[in-house]
């Protein structure tokens, strides 16, 4: 439970609050431009919304035809359909958080958000500790952050169409990749006599690598109790937000150069504090038509973690 104690996940769900809080301090976000970027972000929410909604919509609709024929009012069937694919799409597929995400790769929004909101974490610590010596503070991180050149490959303009078509394929296959794993799960958990079994086991083997065989034993047993439903949202959840938690950290990890190995470790060794912060924002994403917009404070924020998780310096061997 080195990187995973339930005091960094605590202090990772603070600093979620602190990090909202202090992103919306920052006066450049409400300037024209930003203006004019949250409006278009709470535009696409809506059409995200809609666009989400569609097939549920189409298959009410086909219910409603079908009951000019039948009378559904005695039966439960319909009801199950609907219920099931909003049941699908969001707990198991979870597409809204996967709409959210591909939204950087086609507008820069989100990056200048992160590095215009490191400046303001910057100037903030100057103005707190503008008595003190000025050559016993910390190095800036903005400054420090801005001498790195960003990958073209990250996507989020500027690198033209097809730049942006080969930011986005990797993001999608690790996403199907995600979504095929997802609905095998879920498929298995219905078989009988193993099926009551397998999101446990699944869940017991992803918190085993995270947090140690402990509590991992303990929620394979929490598991055997609750009901299936309720473990696939936990068991979601949990993947989403640590899947968030990349996607918000792609303005930092876009410029450091780590390899597989180094970003691989940069993770493993702030487990429990990424898992904190991410999960917090994960919640407040759920709230209905405001995703999107929430989204871009949940990158604001992310600046401000930065600077509790990272030194000022970037240096490529370092992991404190």
């Amino acid at each position: 439970m080195s990187n995973f104690d339930p005091n960094a996940v605590i202090r990772g769900a603070q600093l979620t609050v602190v990090g909202a809080y202090r992103a919306l301090q920052n006066p450049s976000l409400f300037e024209m431009t930003h203006y004019r970027q949250a409006f278009f972000a709470v535009v696409i929410g809506v059409a995200l919304r809609l666009l989400i909604s569609a097939p549920i919509f189409g298959m009410k609709v086909l219910l409603s035809f079908i009951g000019l024929f039948t009378d559904l009012s005695v039966v439960t069937w319909d009801d199950d359909i609907i219920s099931g694919l909003e049941f699908l799409e969001k707990s198991v597929l979870q597409v809204p958080m996967f709409l959210m995400s591909a939204m950087r790769y086609l507008v820069p929004t989100l990056d200048d958000m992160f590095m215009q909101s490191l400046e303001w974490v910057d100037k903030t610590y100057l103005m707190k500790h503008a008595d003190e010596n000025p050559y016993g503070l910390r190095a800036l991180y903005y400054p420090n952050l801005r001498l790195y050149s960003r990958r073209a490959s990250a996507g989020g303009g500027g690198a033209g169409v097809l730049g942006t078509v080969e930011a986005l394929k990797p993001f999608l296959i690790k996403y199907a990749r995600r979504a095929g794993i997802s609905i095998a799960v879920y498929l298995a958990s219905f078989l009988p006599a193993v099926g009551q079994f397998v999101l446990p086991a699944a869940s017991f083997y992803s918190f085993n690598r995270a947090a140690g065989p402990v509590p991992a034993a303990v929620v394979f047993g929490v598991g055997l109790l609750l009901p299936k439903r309720w473990m696939i949202v936990f068991l979601q959840g949990y993947f989403a937000s640590r899947g968030l938690m990349r996607e918000l950290l792609e303005p930092y990890f876009s410029r450091i150069k780590f390899d597989k190995e180094q970003k691989k470790r940069w993770f493993r060794d702030r487990e429990g504090l990424l898992f904190g912060f991410g999960v917090g924002f994960y919640f407040l994403l759920q709230t209905p038509w405001l995703g999107v917009l929430i989204y871009g404070i949940a990158e604001a924020s992310t600046a401000y973690l930065i600077t509790k998780a990272c030194p000022p310096s970037f240096p490529h061997h370092s992991f404190a």
